[in-house]
């Protein structure tokens, strides 16, 4: 098998929840020694995190906490104590890199700050991932996923212009916060191999999301060069586009503007053009008339095929167009099974569970499964023992005293 390309990396994980255990995810599966770093009660809180098999809850069942750790060995190790924190400092002086998601306050507490840790290892790169960032006025405020996702700017967007706005499913902004980390710290290795030293790198997740080009940014430089915020579109004001019901499920259909007379093509009505409702551009820029063109000739041949139908058939006519698969379909179609995009892990207590694989493909560098998510302290006796050089009786003690 090709070496993978971070083979030689050795990454200390400090995270919890999806944001940080996201980014070493992506470290991890290109090759990266990752040691996950768990408090002995309990472990990582993603772990009480579901979906669970039957929805039963079990702290090595989770699927979330399954997806975001695989590739990673794992330790329990209580900071703490005395104990907790002089073993860190032994794994930190072999680290490259270590990745923590606490409070900016908990390190410096804990007599772990930057400073501390850069003077037993000055090469090392500690990356830190927090709500506001390191500094500023909101450093140590709470936040969820909506409230960085609205802070952020996004979320003015999203929803009926006549409702509240509207969040997206899911953690968009800590997987978002997660990649960026992941990024910052490769782009610090390099910095590191001129400099000859390490450096702390500050991830404010608030930051991810108002910088990114999902709407925030064009819609910063929006408010600064024309004065204007701009508001939601109404759904289905624009003809020939939206998402829309078929026979089984929904398509998603761009035929506007210089497409719609493909779109006539495509639903056999070209004879649509004489009619004055739909003959000009502004006369299709009316909403009435896009309702009328929706309700009347587009929904009822849609509600006749399938989206797959709906979809070969836009192909064919050169209309942007794609299917609302939900995740069973994504599961099971022929072009991402084709190329590998999910992989099967046999986990020890879940079984065998199938998620996405690979994020990207290199030809010389492959991503590889190495190993599932760890049990919690699966690997204790591996790092204390192998490595550290700890005896058996000793880790028994470490255990019995609550420090591992």
């Amino acid at each position: 098998m090709l070496t993978q390309a971070l083979a030689d990396l050795r990454v200390l994980d400090l995270t919890h929840h999806i944001s940080g255990p996201y980014g070493s995810k992506m470290l991890a599966d290109y090759g990266a020694n990752v040691l996950k770093v768990e408090r002995p009660n309990g472990g990582d809180i993603g772990r009480n995190l579901g979906p669970f098999p039957d929805d039963i809850p079990h702290h090595e069942k989770s699927g979330l906490f399954l997806h975001l750790n695989t590739n990673k060995r794992g330790i329990t190790l209580n900071l703490k104590t005395d104990i907790g924190k002089s073993i860190l400092l032994k794994l930190v002086q072999t680290s490259d890199v270590l990745i923590e998601n606490f409070k900016p306050s908990t390190l410096p507490s804990l007599g772990l700050s930057y400073d501390s840790l850069s003077q037993v290892n000055p090469e090392m790169i500690l990356v830190s991932i927090s709500n506001f960032g390191q500094t500023g006025p909101y450093r140590d405020y709470k936040a969820s996923e909506a409230v960085l996702h609205g802070m952020g700017g996004n979320l003015r967007f999203l929803g009926a212009p006549d409702r509240a706005p509207t969040k997206y499913g899911t953690d968009l902004a800590l997987r978002q916060a997660g990649i960026v980390s992941a990024t910052a710290t490769m782009v610090a290795l390099f910095a590191k191999t001129v400099r000859g030293t390490g450096e702390h790198v500050d991830i404010s997740i608030f930051e991810t999301q108002a910088g990114s080009q999902d709407r925030r940014a064009p819609a910063l430089m929006a408010s600064q060069f024309v004065k204007t915020v701009f508001p939601r579109r109404t759904p289905g004001a624009i003809m020939a586009t939206g998402i829309f019901p078929c026979k089984d499920g929904y398509i998603n259909i761009t035929a506007g503007g210089t497409r719609f007379e493909l779109c006539l093509a495509m639903i056999g009505r070209i004879d649509l053009l004489e009619d004055s409702r739909f003959a000009t551009p502004t006369a299709r820029q009316d909403a009435a008339n896009a309702a009328i063109f929706h309700d009347e000739y587009l929904l009822p041949w849609l509600m006749q095929r399938t989206m797959r139908e709906v979809w070969s058939l836009a192909q064919e006519h050169h209309i942007l167009s794609g299917p609302i698969f939900n995740a069973g379909d994504v599961m099971t179609d022929d072009h991402f099974g084709d190329r590998g995009m999910f992989v099967e892990v046999d986990h020890p207590v879940a079984g065998k569970v199938k998620m996405p694989g690979r994020p990207m493909i290199m030809s010389e560098t492959p991503w590889a499964l190495r190993r599932p998510a760890p049990t919690l302290g699966q690997h204790n006796h591996e790092v204390y023992v192998d490595e550290l050089g700890f005896t058996s009786k000793e880790l028994t003690e470490l255990h019995n005293s609550g420090v591992v």
